[in-house]
């Protein structure tokens, strides 16, 4: 009996999915402040405006001065709060920084269960920063 269960257990776990864990969200959130902080420092030593491109339904960040990308697990909620309107034309999606430093703004949100963290990007200066959101229920 004990060696069916073993059986068992040897042939389903490895298709059993594996749920994102807090600390594995918080990489996700580092991934996404990181290749917003590049684009910025692209616009600063270009002397011109890079967009990063906000796909929030693919749940995908990817990169206006590069090839990088980084894309969200599926049991990660995706929430981005982007303007519509950047420098006088539709933002489309996007976090534009440019070549002064300052930036369109935006929040991207990753959450999972009760906690998540917010990767913000002040509009003034460009800068941007990790913010946890720790029960967010509790919260609302």
């Amino acid at each position: 009996m004990l060696a069916i269960v073993g059986l068992l257990a040897a042939i389903l776990l490895p298709r059993l999915p594996i749920a994102t864990t807090r600390t594995q969200l918080e990489a996700y959130a580092v991934e996404v402040a990181i290749l917003l902080k590049a684009d910025r420092n692209a616009a600063l030593g270009r002397r011109g405006s890079i967009a990063a491109v906000v796909d929030a339904p693919g749940r995908i960040v990817r990169s206006g001065s590069g090839d990088r990308f980084v894309r969200v697990p599926d049991d990660v909620v995706f929430d981005a709060l982007l303007p519509q309107r950047c420098g006088g034309r539709p933002a489309f999606s996007t976090i534009s920084f440019f070549s002064t430093g300052m930036s369109c703004g935006g929040t991207i949100r990753l959450t999972r269960f009760d906690s998540g963290f917010d990767v913000r990007v002040n509009w003034l200066t460009g800068g941007v920063e990790i913010v946890a959101q720790d029960n967010l229920r509790a919260n609302r």
